[in-house]
């Protein structure tokens, strides 16, 4: 007689496949926003004919009770479902699935009759499925139950057993309280980490406090406040101010980034600490605290949260250096290399030795850093240069920061190859810097478009466009050209529903390079400026208004949605954005040639907004009023000098 194997394993006949979305087999969260119906899909099935079904499971982590969606079969055993985030923090989800014999049934008996069979036989084994669940229902439910029983067991009722036993009442008790035989779910359980609407759709303007003085003096938090109204008037809701904090002066940074400095140069902001303090202080000049927290009082009663930089990096008389020197790697001549990017050196600047064995010590004192700005109002940190810091570090910094503060974000500044960008999205930064910066033409953008909105990074990976940094003066933009800053500007706003601007820089066309560098001459790192903020230039007016538009176009508030369209030139760049539920559908048409006129003809969704009913579009210009009536596929297009080098066009049905 065979031995029977004890390894056996249990009995299943349901198979959880693909399950979307899912990032690195569960090891990551997924990314979304309050109020966001969170979609999920999978492969179900079972071997041969049987009915199957499947739910979602899904909780916020601290709950200790399961919500359940269920799933809808689409095609070639493909399901799909969908439950409501309402609340920020961490989510959980798996999938169910079983074989549901009493729809199975039902399905079998349907199929029986419209064959003619007589089904006396199959309506007596329903009652099993019937008695099964007749203490789990509503009174209503069970008298129906009942009654069906009742005609089942009752050849003289026939005709009415089999209206029972096919009525769609019955068919939705049976799927409302399943039995789930042969029950599986799924081997991992998976994260979403919810955030709040910034985390999606912010506008982001840069400038330095101390140079917001006049007459080139310095600046200090109390002239900030004068700025405060000409940036929420151009309709931004985040500033960004580089380092606050004291600044080094041994091996001071001079003017263009000599290594030498003059009486009385500034030095670069990143180079942080000095006599007077590190991370956690203020830099003399700027003002104290109290200052410090009535501007961000201020910034929130115009609708600006400040964002503060954290530049995890030392001037060579930061505290820490005397205090820590264990958090520094020494050279055997008792030096510290400074800081590199080939060919840029910082010789202002001591990196942070992650690597030491006091490393318990430096995270702790890192996370108290942050958690100290958290408590004085900062809820957004932009982070200096993190893919030269380690994913681990990032990864329990930012969920340990957001345990306190769930409306914290964190926007990487990686410019780094694409993988690491990715890994820090995945280790939970909200959004990253992109390439963007560097995509002009009309292939680049495409294919970066298509990768950042229909690529599985979507899932994770934000992005917040720039036009240009205080680091970055890109070539397209160098030769002071109105209808290139035109360009990028609206490429940035309307690509993407995250973006920033270096601020007055940008918005004066400040743009006079180091000779052959993406590097700004007499940069403002180095050095004191004075902006005249109340100066209106076109460029100011065009994006006063484009961030009027996109508060109020509910497409442009997500990153996502971006399609691009085919054009017959490839100096004619376009794309669709739509929000389904505000019935919202726009148009970008941009030239990418800032120097003369482009004509084309630029193919538009209008079969997708036509599918239930109309005759042809209405293209108004949000720009500049104007409005057209469009009945084909195609249309031509004439775009650039002496014109605006752009349309965005809201389209509704004629």
């Amino acid at each position: 007689m065979a031995t029977i194997a004890s390894n056996i394993p249990a009995q299943s006949r349901i198979i959880i496949e693909d399950v979307q979305p899912e990032i690195d087999s569960g090891k990551f969260p997924v990314k979304r926003i309050t109020g966001e119906n969170f979609n999920v899909s999978c492969d179900l099935f079972a071997d041969g004919h049987d009915v199957v079904s499947g739910r979602i499971l899904y909780k916020k982590v601290s709950a200790k009770k399961w919500l359940e969606a269920p799933l809808n079969p689409v095609i070639n055993d493909r399901w799909q479902g969908s439950f409501e985030l309402s609340s920020r923090g961490e989510y959980e989800y798996t999938i169910e699935g079983w074989v549901d014999y009493a729809l199975n049934w039902q399905h079998g008996i349907e199929r029986k009759i419209k064959d003619n069979q007589h089904v006396n036989v199959e309506l007596l084994d329903g009652i099993q499925y019937l008695e099964r669940i007749l203490k789990e229902v509503n009174k209503d439910d069970k008298d129906f139950l009942t009654n069906c029983i009742e005609n089942f067991s009752d050849e003289e009722k026939y005709s009415v057993a089999v209206d029972y036993a096919t009525s769609e009442r019955l068919h939705i008790i049976l799927h409302k309280n399943p039995k789930k035989d042969f029950k599986l779910t799924y081997e991992r359980t998976l994260k979403i980490l919810v955030e709040r609407q910034k985390a999606l759709f912010s506008s982001w303007y840069e400038f330095f406090p101390r140079s917001s003085g006049k007459n080139g003096e310095h600046g200090n938090f109390k002239t900030c406040l004068e700025v405060l109204p000409h940036v929420a008037k151009m309709g931004f809701d985040v500033l960004y101010f580089p380092p606050i904090h004291p600044i080094g002066e041994k091996h001071r940074k001079g003017k263009n980034n000599s290594v030498t400095a003059n009486e009385g140069d500034p030095g670069s902001p990143w180079a942080i600490g000095s006599k007077d303090g590190g991370h956690d202080a203020i830099h003399s000049e700027l003002g104290d605290l109290k200052d410090f927290k009535k501007l961000i009082d201020s910034a929130n009663d115009l609708g600006i949260e400040i964002a503060m930089d954290l530049a995890l990096q030392c001037a060579p008389d930061h505290p820490w250096v005397k205090e820590h020197p264990e958090w520094f790697k020494w050279r055997p001549d008792g030096s510290v290399q400074y800081a590199e990017n080939p060919p840029k050196k910082y010789q202002d600047i001591l990196p942070i030795y992650f690597e030491t064995e006091d490393w318990k010590n430096l995270w702790n004192e890192i996370l108290r850093i942050v958690l100290y700005w958290n408590k004085q109002g900062i809820k957004i940190f932009r982070v200096d240069n993190p893919h030269t810091k380690p994913f681990r570090f990032w990864e329990w910094l930012i969920k340990e920061a957001q345990k306190k503060d769930p409306d914290l974000i964190f926007l990487a500044e990686a410019f780094t190859r694409p993988k690491i960008m990715h890994e820090l999205a995945k280790c939970g930064f909200t959004q990253s810097y992109t390439y963007f910066t560097w995509r002009n033409s009309k292939h680049e953008l495409t294919e970066y478009i298509n990768e950042i909105a229909h690529s599985t990074s979507r899932e994770f990976f934000r992005p917040n466009f720039w036009p240009n940094t205080p680091d970055i003066n890109p070539y397209f933009l160098q030769d002071g050209n109105e209808w290139a800053f035109y360009i990028r500007y609206f490429l940035a706003a309307t690509l993407s529903s995250n973006y920033g601007m270096y601020g007055p820089v940008f918005e004066f066309i400040v743009h006079k390079p180091i000779f052959g560098k993406e590097e700004y001459l007499d940069s403002e790192k180095y050095e004191v400026k004075s902006w005249d903020w109340s100066n209106m230039t076109n460029l100011k007016r065009l994006i006063t208004q484009l961030n009027g538009i996109r508060k109020h176009e509910k497409a442009l508030q997500d990153t996502f949605n971006c399609r691009v369209c085919d054009t017959t030139n490839d100096q004619i760049f376009a794309y669709y954005k739509s929000d389904a539920e505000a019935n919202n559908h726009l148009l970008m048409i941009v030239s990418l040639d800032p120097y003369q006129m482009q004509a084309g003809r630029v193919k538009t969704p209008i079969g997708e907004i036509l599918q239930n009913g109309g005759y042809g579009l209405q293209m108004q210009d949000l720009i500049t009023g104007q409005s057209f009536q469009w009945y084909d596929e195609w249309n031509y297009v004439e775009i650039g000098q002496p014109k605006l080098p752009f349309h965005l066009f809201r389209m509704t049905k004629l």
